[in-house]
């Protein structure tokens, strides 16, 4: 049994987190910690979970607490997790974190973009980029895994074989996405309230949301070259998941075929990742509290332009599921246990 710690256990993701590995054999949860609920009982903060799990919530020495787990993860805000690593925590544990703080390699364009001191930059180029279908066999060997954005998630997935083929032109790359309320967190903040969500869309971060470089550096190790990337969220009035459309130019003619080979090529043996069938775009309810990603694309011939549209669940694979994915990557079990729940629909 992999006996884990979840910190920042009170927060959506460590809500799925924690839904999602009551249901995996090889997993046994010893402690959940947050310091704003500490002593409660956790059913009293997530009513869901009443009979379920019997723990309360503990705060405290994490150095202390880390003694009981072999695995860490921290679904906490930036700063957090850099903050803790240092070699006699990961000694003993291996760290999953789900914040930024080990995103991205350039330290330069961490501080820039989450205008933070990065607290310890010498775990940087050990951190692996949780990307399960692209850095399998690094996540394998991995003590330090940075599970990636949401929204980086689905866009990478959605445009990396395109982009590593070098079937479209690498500077014409625009992204426009839409996620749930929940992709925001947990955390009061009036902009997010029922009523200035509800009966709305919106466009937020314009130019400069920070998974923009999340996103750029992924795609350029795919691409062996720089890339910049026009990236527009959207935040939209339902509770889950994320819908994300990809516009790109093609360097050639190509057809449907030509395209769903190399998606095939990439993609056809991982489970996750469905390849919808021709003319079928994803919906975010075909994913709802999945790990899957779902992918389709359209050429239109008369721009000679490719449209790629990708849906995830921005709690599970978005977050929760791909850091458990990881997990098992890590030790060895198999890829899909703990995940194989079935999409909720309607």
């Amino acid at each position: 049994m992999i006996k884990v710690g979840i910190v920042g256990s009170t927060g959506y993701a460590g809500g799925e987190l924690i839904r999602l590995l009551l249901n995996h054999k090889d997993v046994e949860i010893k402690w959940l910690y947050s310091q704003s609920y500490l002593g409660k009982d956790y059913h009293s903060i997530f009513g869901n979970f009443f009979k379920l799990i019997d723990k309360t919530c503990v705060g405290g020495d994490i150095n202390e607490l880390i003694n009981e787990v072999d695995l860490v993860f921290t679904g906490t805000p930036q700063g957090y997790c850099s903050g803790i690593i240092n070699e006699q925590l990961l000694e003993k544990v291996k760290v999953i974190d789900l914040s930024a703080d080990f995103r991205i390699k350039d330290l330069d364009t961490y501080t820039q973009w989450y205008n933070l001191e990065h607290k310890s930059p010498e775990y940087i180029k050990e951190a692996v980029y949780g990307l399960c279908e692209v850095n399998r066999e690094y996540i394998k060997k991995s003590r330090i895994l940075a599970n990636p954005g949401c929204y980086t998630t689905a866009s990478i997935l959605a445009l990396y074989p395109l982009i590593s083929e070098r079937v479209v032109d690498t500077k014409s790359i625009i992204i426009d996405a839409k996620s749930g309320t929940s992709g925001a967190g947990r955390g009061t903040n009036v902009s997010n309230l029922f009523c200035e969500v509800n009966e709305s869309i919106k466009a937020y971060g314009i130019a400069n949301h920070r998974h923009t470089p999340e996103i750029e550096e992924q795609l350029g190790y795919a691409a062996k070259e720089k890339i910049l990337v026009n990236f527009t969220p959207h935040l939209v009035p339902m509770n889950r998941g994320i819908l994300a459309t990809s516009y790109l130019n093609l360097l050639d003619k190509y057809d449907y075929d030509d395209i769903r080979e190399i998606y095939e090529e990439y993609y056809g043996k991982e489970f996750f990742i469905r390849i919808l069938e021709e003319n079928i775009m994803p919906e975010t309810k075909w994913v709802s509290t999945s790990n899957f990603v779902d992918i389709n694309f359209k050429i239109d011939e008369r721009t000679n332009r490719i449209i790629v549209v990708s849906a995830i669940d921005n709690l599970v694979k978005g977050a929760a599921g791909q850091a458990i994915q990881n997990m098992n990557i890590m030790y060895g079990l198999e890829e899909q246990e703990g995940l194989k729940q079935v999409p909720i629909y309607p």
